[in-house]
């Protein structure tokens, strides 16, 4: 068998010319099928670890995936907010630990704003249970008007409870501060709702700009993308405005603010904590009938399993389209040998006369296709991984997926060993139809 395998070795080497292209054709459908499984799952990933530890969303009634879309993913848009007063309550509930209210809706250079309390810094967790942290600077509304301590400005279960001194504070998420540059200390102007949707406009709050105070440590989530302001902050730079649109002559200036009631009419959603997560399905039904306002609470696991779900036709379309291209891959693996062997029955049948049997000539191209594979295989994982490294700053800023740079997973080991085992199949019809080839056919060729 060694023996065997230094022919193989020495053959396909002196035919390198031709073999490297077969090799590059079996590394660009490695790669392709290792990607996209590795895309699939970072982007499940991703997904999972964007909210943990969070017991309930609770929003107007919509649908789940929706809710779960808006609030935690800052995908599509709200149906409608919840009042304050239903915020209250739901902080004020003896089965509740802490709430965390959004609000969502405006916009800043194409990244999403979202108001809410300092509530998010202490509670808010994602990946396997990971606070917030801080790379640089400070959370917004440190400072309080008359606070004891001077240190927050809401209370654990998410209500403003003071007027916040630094009003106009903005903590920024680690991809927004990368891409566009912003450092502490920097102003910035809001837009007044989403100008990327359809029909908007471009009203600025140039007359409130904020001011960045902390920059947030990359996450892999939606944070790192999103921009943190007060709640208080929010009702503030929309007093003069009503229906979507800026009240003419009705500009309140910054300094004038302190006059008005900023506590919120509404928010977008509110992320629950529990005391018992035993009772998390009791206060589901319970905010589900409660006739004061139409709510709705929604598990974030049972809405991403909803959600994998409707995309599961795509993945598997996916998955498809790859297959095929490695089918495609391995035919042509089958083919090129075949077309060789016309080439190559001179050299079998010297080695046939050499003393070589019919199963050696079986083994021997079995053993090409099998280094072919091996090798084309290698290949693949290694343009898969210079892909990721040149291109996982492109990929994440525009697609926001990480491709990692990483050997070979324990789910993805199988994948390449069906790999290389349908190519040795695939190299087994050469192989047989070398196997028929008589002594006398490959001294005396047919033309």
């Amino acid at each position: 068998m060694t023996a065997l395998i230094a022919i193989a070795a020495r053959s396909a080497w002196n035919r390198r010319a031709n073999l490297v292209w077969m090799v590059l054709a079996i590394a660009l459908s490695t790669a392709l099928l290792l990607g996209i499984e590795r895309v699939r799952h970072q982007v499940r990933a991703s997904f999972a670890q964007s909210v943990s530890g969070t017991d309930l969303i609770v929003g107007a009634r919509t649908s789940p995936i929706q809710l779960v879309l808006y609030a935690v993913f800052r995908l599509g848009g709200a149906t409608n907010n919840i009042g304050w007063d239903s915020v209250q309550r739901l902080g004020s509930h003896p089965q509740v630990a802490w709430t965390i209210p959004l609000s969502l809706g405006d916009s800043h250079r194409g990244f999403p704003v979202l108001a809410t309390t300092a509530a998010y810094f202490e509670h808010f967790r994602h990946g396997d249970g990971r606070a917030l942290r801080l790379a640089q600077g400070r959370p917004f509304g440190e400072k309080i008007d008359g606070g004891a301590d001077g240190t927050s400005g809401a209370s654990v279960d998410g209500s403003v409870d003071g007027k916040i001194d630094g009003m106009f504070d903005a903590v920024l998420g680690a991809e927004v501060a990368r891409r566009l540059g912003y450092r502490i200390g920097q102003q910035i102007v809001l837009t007044h709702g989403d100008v990327a949707a359809p029909g908007a406009l471009r009203l600025e709050h140039g007359d409130k700009p904020f001011t960045v105070v902390g920059i947030l440590a990359p996450t892999g989530t939606p944070v790192d993308r999103t921009i943190h302001i007060g709640l208080q902050a929010m009702q503030a730079i929309h007093l003069d405005f009503q229906g979507g649109t800026r009240v003419p002559g009705a500009a309140i200036a910054p300094e004038h603010l302190r006059r008005f009631d900023l506590t919120p009419d509404s928010v977008t959603a509110v992320l629950v904590g529990l005391k018992l997560r035993s009772r998390v399905f009791a206060l589901q039904r319970e905010i589900a009938q409660d006739t004061r306002e139409p709510l709705m609470a929604v598990l974030p696991g049972v809405a991403l399993d909803a959600l994998w779900d409707l995309v599961d036709i795509a993945e598997n379309a996916l998955r498809a389209v790859s297959a095929m291209v490695a089918v495609i891959g391995l035919a042509g693996l089958a083919s090129s040998i075949l077309a060789a062997l016309g080439e190559r029955r001179r050299e079998l049948a010297i080695l046939r006369a050499a003393g070589a049997r019919p199963r050696d000539i079986l083994a021997l191209l079995a053993i090409e296709g099998m280094m072919l594979m091996l090798t084309g295989v290698a290949a693949g994982v290694a343009l898969l991984s210079l892909t990721s490294a040149l291109l996982a700053g492109w990929l994440e800023a525009r697609l926001g997926v990480a491709l990692p740079v990483s050997w070979p997973s324990a789910a993805e080991l199988p994948i390449l060993a069906a790999l290389v085992l349908a190519g040795f199949a695939a190299s087994l019809l050469p192989a047989w139809r070398a196997y028929r080839l008589s002594l006398a056919d490959g001294l005396n060729p047919r033309t």
